[in-house]
């Protein structure tokens, strides 16, 4: 939604869809067979992809190579490409649907590029993804959180160039009330010869958390309503509306746990949907990342088993659900329904793809290989999790400078200027010499924004023992495995390090008592509760993301100023980087006062 005119052109879309469906019947859910087996069966595939993050091409743009990781996973649209038309072709005149849950324009530096250095808005230029998945055909694409990180003008015109239908039930007009995406869609599929006409129900659910994480693009102009909620209320009327079976494509992970309060509506709450919305056959998700090939769950009303799958990341896995379908008395019934997963290591390039793309990979490419300034001596986020390092100093000095600067003549330059970072990337380096464009975006992979906000000392050391629960608690004198020293629970993104006050972390002590020293930088003074501190952070921590305490609150500092931006312009300037010039020291693990490092 980015006008009144987008607005109604998808409501008329979703009335559409409706009145393109046979008249209004009484719906069921595709339940298990009669006791009467019938004397032939159809059968019907969905594929389904998500989380694909701009990737089209097997390529880290960070590395300037092909991609590879430990386990040798290959990435991109250009390979699911290859894997769907493969299962096209074996399955020549059945039906074959193909589906993403979202995440989908947001993750790569081409896909930055096209949304920030020569944006599709300014251009009018198809985007890349756009390009990719309207030759492969979906058959819709769900929204995910990331679709709005780039502001609603560029998310509607992606949507105009897509092929196909972008859905989004619980993404609601602020203004209106009413859907400001399309719902979902009734697609009439024929099983193959002589067989009655099949109406598939599609019903699109995008995260909740867009609120929280895109709250500068969308607040006062949508809302997001709670995915359980809105699969209650769509799927009888999708029923009602001729649909014989129900797939959901929801950018929603199944944990039933948010990474966010509770203010908001569930995160991750694919399976509560299928254990309490009736009437679904199938759950396609995405949005935690995970290989989930078959899941089974129950519903709690109906006894019937919904089957879910997501299929991983970036491109990695394609998801195949195949369902086997039989008709008596005018209705279809579902007799098996099963899921796999495919791995793209599998398979080659779809060169159709790779074609339509190529040059706007080419142009990314040469983007990313500008030398930017020259690196003193080799710095790495190897160590970030764990030490205080230069490279994360980087970003920390870079962001206090740029709010300090800011802040002058206000009535808060005098206060002392803290800055958070996260270890982003485990693997990122500043090679020593030439820095490139895609050395500064592997250290920093994410779009986020510079904020600034005010901070008690209070404030700064319950965020502080909230940041340390990242670590497992270690008794002094346990060995001690770096790889194995954080919470695997918790992301590397949900760990922040401050800069700006000295502090100690205990990791021999319990959750909420960690901080064991807290002074004023440089010095042996305790930092007082009543203290006040200017906290530079990135947009999506300020926003509520990862629910850390007390940062939640007006901003003092809000430029929309991107921090990669903001890094890459910092080093150009000065044309060198040099630990010199920015590491301080200021924190430690330690146990029992002795560090563990």
């Amino acid at each position: 939604m980015t006008s009144s005119s987008g607005a109604s052109r998808r409501q008329v879309l979703a009335v559409a869809a409706a009145a393109a469906t046979a008249p209004l019947i009484a719906g069921a859910p595709a339940q298990a067979a009669a006791s009467t087996k019938p004397s032939r069966t159809w059968d019907l595939t969905l594929l389904g992809t998500s989380d694909t993050h701009g990737n089209v091409y097997n390529w880290d743009y960070y590395r300037d190579a092909e991609y590879d990781d430990s386990k040798h996973n290959d990435i991109g649209v250009a390979k699911l490409a290859t894997l769907i038309n493969q299962i096209r072709a074996e399955r020549r005149g059945k039906a074959t649907l193909v589906l993403d849950a979202g995440d989908t324009i947001q993750g790569t530096p081409l896909a930055t590029f096209y949304a920030k250095q020569e944006p599709i808005t300014a251009t009018g230029e198809k985007h890349p993804m756009a390009r990719a998945m309207n030759i492969i055909d979906y058959d819709a694409v769900t929204l995910g959180n990331h679709e709005f990180n780039y502001g609603l003008p560029l998310l509607d015109l992606w949507i105009r160039q897509l092929g196909f239908p972008a859905l989004a039930a619980n993404a609601i007009n602020a203004k209106t009330g009413k859907p400001a995406f399309l719902p979902y869609v009734i697609k009439k599929v024929s099983l193959g010869f002589a067989a009655p006409t099949l109406r598939v129900g599609i019903l699109g659910l995008t995260n909740p958390g867009v609120a929280i994480w895109d709250k500068g693009n969308v607040e006062g102009k949508l809302r997001f309503d709670d995915m359980i909620a809105t699969a209650a209320k769509y799927v009888p009327v999708m029923r009602a509306r001729g649909a014989d079976i129900v797939l959901i494509s929801a950018h929603g992970g199944d944990s039933g746990t948010s990474s966010y309060g509770p203010e908001l509506p569930n995160e991750n709450p694919v399976a509560l949907i299928a254990q309490q919305v009736p009437g679904i056959d199938a759950i396609l998700f995405g949005h935690a990342h995970n290989e989930v090939v078959e899941k089974f769950v129950t519903n709690e009303r109906t006894g019937a088993q919904v089957l879910l799958s997501e299929p991983s990341r970036w491109g990695q896995r394609l998801t195949r659900m195949d369902f086997t379908l039989a008709r008596a008395h005018g209705r279809w019934t579902i007799t098996k329904k099963s899921a796999t997963m495919l791995n793209t290591n599998t398979v080659v390039e779809d060169p159709k793809v790779v074609a339509a793309v190529r040059a706007q990979h080419q142009k990314t490419v040469a983007y990313v290989n500008q030398v930017v300034a020259q690196a003193s001596v080799e710095m790495s986020t190897v160590e970030s999790r764990y030490k205080d390092t230069p490279i994360l100093d980087f970003i920390n000095h870079v962001q206090a400078e740029t709010v300090t600067k800011a802040l002058a003549g206000t009535s808060y330059a005098s206060l002392p200027v803290l800055s958070q970072a996260s270890p982003f990337s485990r693997t990122a380096v500043f090679p020593s010499g030439d820095v490139k464009i895609r050395d500064v975006a592997g250290l920093y992979v994410y779009d986020n924004t510079l904020e600034a906000v005010v901070l008690s000392g209070a404030e700064v050391r319950a965020y502080l023992e909230y940041s340390a629960r990242y670590f497992r608690t270690l008794a002094p004198g346990a060995p001690v495995d770096p790889e194995q020293i954080n919470d695997t629970s918790i992301p590397d993104y949900n760990y922040d390090a401050l800069s700006g006050v000295d502090y100690d972390i205990d990791i021999s002590k319990p959750v909420g008592q960690r901080i064991t020293r807290l002074v004023l930088a440089g010095t042996d003074t305790p930092v007082a509760d009543d203290a006040q501190f200017v906290v530079a952070v990135n947009n999506y921590r300020r926003s509520g993301g990862g629910n850390f305490p007390g940062i939640v609150k007006t901003q003092v500092y809000n430029e929309q100023q991107e921090i990669r931006q903001l890094l890459i312009d910092w080093a150009q300037e000065k044309g060198v980087i040099d630990p010199a010039d920015f590491f301080q020291p200021n924190w430690k693990l330690v146990r029992e006062g002795v560090p563990v490092f």
